[in-house]
């Protein structure tokens, strides 16, 4: 480089004493002009003896920088070190980044050039050895690093050519207002219903938007499934379990019209509800009973926020304060357990409990993105979670946006609390998610918990630019006054911030905030899980990388429909479930699919395979083995004879079953669950111990005794495991293998041959698709 002009500065015209001078004049500039307003007044006091001697050593370092250290670090350090990479988190492009250092410390210490850390390294004295697979430095190389460094390390300009950065650069970025034109973000309509040409396949307003397409393609609908085969739909649907083989015969034989509406009702108030119902939020709430990582300790207090879910499934909790209470429940009824236990939502995903001292700041970020992503996916059908780095590719989301949503959060840590869950015994200890309380600090070195959120130039904790004050997403916030619609004061002396509160207002606002999305997407999720795909297919995206709906007009009318009944999804459950459209069975018409291949029409409702948990329930249901106990904490023991909602999910120990079925990990929000065949699903089911112990249990159910006839127990084992009885055929080839099969194994000398037969029969019962699929 050129050394700086040393050219004096032309002095002003004589009037007064003020100097001409650039406004940010080159280091020896300034010196020179310090020089010539110190002659200008006199001679110099102490104090400004300590400036020279400053401004000198300053200058001479400048002259060792340009001349000697700058080229040596843009060679031989930089492009690890601040250009495509900060290897060790280590940033050498400018003087700030220097002085911070990386996850070893300071890089440097100005003054104590021989006691830096920058130069132990390049000297060769301290591993890691630098530069990196290369030569160590020349000596005199090493001099003139030390005396920089001792001149206190200045820097005439960053070693890397950076774009001049504002605040109003991207921190206050605007979203177009063509952005709110996307369907997902209009206000909610409710549309007139369609009319339709053939009216008696019309039960519900639903089949109404069905049939409106179906006709307009020629398609009829799949004809109805008989009531046995609805019985055992309806059953799983609702609660998980196959139905007792007395309650399908009650049904079939039940000459009331509404004989179905009514089972729908008794389902709907079963507490298994609840059960099955939690296990799919749980899916999107990322819930487990461990930290995650390398380590994966436990959390034994995890438990509440599980059994919260599935309270509020029962209890037919409105939707908008289920989603209110697990974002601010202590904000809301700060009294109440179960308000409380719902911010376990925010404190259940992973978390490192292994964090040093220079790796706070980035895991304590790392843990608020956690929130917020899983907010935005499992609440908003938006990947909220990819503005962290940059803006949205695809949808209006601004990184400054998630940052400001992301300030929420700021002061919310984990923490555990006595609470009465209220199941009669003493107070237990809650995992929640507070402000004001003693943190959980696990293993973390150092103070772990931020006190603002800074906005982060490409999620870069070392790159920030500005405190982000709490706001909302500009493309779903309509209030006129913006995001103090929502705020609101706490009371005085009180220990939460409310910013929390406000965000769960804003979320639930249909008006002027997000509510028509959560609404949408809450009935999509509904509708998903009743009729095997979403209206929206991707259901946990309704941006633009997401699908359109195919029934938008139904899907607005569910969504009004939601909110007119006060947010209760319980209703919503039994529209869906009296529509023809549920009825239909998965027959493949081939000249149906000529014109609709994906069933995108839903003129058919197809057969699916049960989750894990469901066949694992139902396999203890069979063998009259289920333990109806709920709630409390749960546990690994998988002979355990709970529902499979009981279980405790460890990360790094998950039940073999669970997995073997496409159980989740637990690690992110998760809105629909592959569903796989391979192998060991049926060498599970055929070789297992506990599906064996199930099996003898199923027998011992048709078989109480000796004297039960073969062809009584066949009837009975089918109806139990199928919710049928065997066809003609069917009775007879299984009468006939039990016999064979008792008389092989008493002829070999075995006890209770009978038993034993039976049960290889049971078992076969068991393993077959038709106990595994719900047609």
């Amino acid at each position: 480089s050129a050394p700086p002009d040393l050219t004096p500065p032309k002095l002003p015209p004589p009037q007064g004493l003020t100097l001409n001078v650039h406004r940010h004049p080159p280091p020896r500039r300034r010196l020179l002009a310090l020089t010539i307003v110190a002659g200008l007044f006199g001679s110099s006091s102490p104090a400004q003896e300590v400036d020279k001697d400053h401004a000198a050593k300053r200058m001479r370092g400048l002259d060792v920088f340009t001349k000697h250290v700058r080229p040596v670090l843009v060679e031989k350090c930089v492009k690890c070190h601040g250009g495509k990479a900060t290897e060790g988190g280590l940033d050498l492009s400018d003087r700030d980044r220097l002085l911070k250092g990386g996850e070893s410390g300071p890089a440097v210490l100005a003054g104590k050039g021989k006691d830096s850390l920058l130069y132990k390294v390049t000297a060769h004295l301290k591993e890691p050895h630098m530069p990196h697979q290369g030569r160590k430095l020349p000596d005199d190389v090493l001099a003139r690093l030390a005396a920089w460094i001792d001149d206190g390390a200045p820097f005439d300009a960053p070693l890397i050519a950076r774009a001049p950065v504002t605040k109003d650069d991207w921190t206050k970025k605007a979203v177009p207002a063509e952005a709110r034109q996307w369907w997902s973000f209009q206000p909610l309509r409710r549309p007139a219903l369609p009319k339709i040409r053939d009216e008696s396949r019309c039960l519900t307003p639903v089949d109404r938007f069905l049939l409106e397409k179906l006709e307009a393609v020629g398609i009829r609908p799949n004809e109805s499934v008989d009531r046995r085969r609805l019985a055992r739909r309806a059953s799983f649907d609702l609660t998980g379990l196959p139905p007792m083989p007395h309650e399908v015969e009650s049904f079939v034989s039940d000459p009331d019209p509404d004989a179905y509406p009514k089972l729908i009702d008794r389902l709907l108030a079963s507490p298994r509800y609840g059960e099955r119902w939690a296990r799919h939020w749980l899916d999107l709430a990322r819930f487990a009973e461990s930290h995650g990582f390398e380590h994966d300790t436990d959390r034994p207090t995890a438990y509440p926020y599980r059994d919260f879910v599935i309270k509020a499934f029962n209890a037919g909790m409105p939707y908008d304060r289920f989603v209110k209470w697990q974002i601010a429940g202590d904000e809301y009824e700060p009294d109440n357990p179960l308000a409380l236990s719902a911010t376990g939502y925010l404190a259940a995903g992973p978390h490192s409990t292994q964090i040093t001292k220079n790796e706070v700041e980035k895991h304590r970020y790392d843990e608020l993105d956690d929130q917020l992503a899983t907010a935005g996916t499992s609440l908003l059908g938006l990947t909220v979670g990819c503005a962290r780095c940059h803006d949205h590719k695809f949808d209006p989301v601004p990184q400054a946006d998630y940052y400001r949503l992301l300030s929420a959060f700021t002061t919310t840590v984990r923490t555990e609390v006595p609470l009465d869950l209220g199941d009669g015994k003493a107070k237990a200890k809650a995992l929640v998610c507070s402000e004001g309380l003693p943190a959980l600090r696990l293993h973390t070195l150092g103070d772990d918990f931020l006190k603002e959120t800074h906005f982060l130039r490409r999620g870069d904790p070392n790159q920030k630019e500005g405190v982000a004050a709490p706001g909302f997403l500009q493309v779903l916030t309509s209030a006129p006054d913006g995001e103090a619609h929502w705020r609101a004061a706490p009371p005085a002396g009180w220990r939460t911030s409310y910013r929390r509160r406000a965000l769960a207002e804003w979320l639930t606002d249909v008006d002027g905030g997000a509510g028509r999305l959560l609404a949408r997407v809450i009935v999509n999720r509904l509708w998903q899980h009743h009729m095997g795909r979403g209206l929206v297919a991707t259901v946990s995206d309704f941006g633009n990388r997401g699908d359109r709906p195919t029934h938008p007009e139904l899907l607005d009318w569910l969504a009004t429909e939601l909110i007119a009944n006060g947010w209760r999804l319980k209703p919503i459950h039994k529209l869906l479930m009296t529509s023809a459209a549920y009825s239909q069975d998965s027959r493949l018409d081939e000249a149906k699919a000529a014109a609709d291949r994906d069933n995108r029409l839903c003129w058919r409702r197809p057969s699916r395979r049960l989750e894990g948990e469901a066949i694992r329930d139902s396999l203890l249901a069979a063998g009259g083995a289920l333990d109806a106990r709920m709630y409390g904490p749960g546990t690994l023991d998988d002979g355990s004879k709970r529902r499979s909602v009981y279980f405790t999910v460890k990360r790094s120990k998950l039940i073999p079953m669970l997995q073997v079925f496409d159980g989740p990990d637990a690690l992110s929000s998760l809105g629909e669950r592959p569903t796989t065949t391979v192998a060991p699903q049926a060498l599970y089911l055929m070789n297992n111990p506990h599906v064996r112990g199930y099996a003898r249990g199923l027998a011992r159910r048709v078989a109480p005794d000796a004297g039960t006839p073969t062809d009584d127990a066949v009837r009975a084992a089918y109806q139990a495991a199928l919710g049928r009885p065997p066809t003609a055929e069917e009775s007879a080839e299984a009468a006939a293998f039990v016999r064979g099969q008792s008389a092989s194994y008493a002829a070999g000398g075995k006890k209770e041959a009978h038993e034993l037969a039976l049960t290889d029969f049971c078992q076969t019962l068991l393993c077959l698709n038709e106990f595994v699929y719900v047609d």
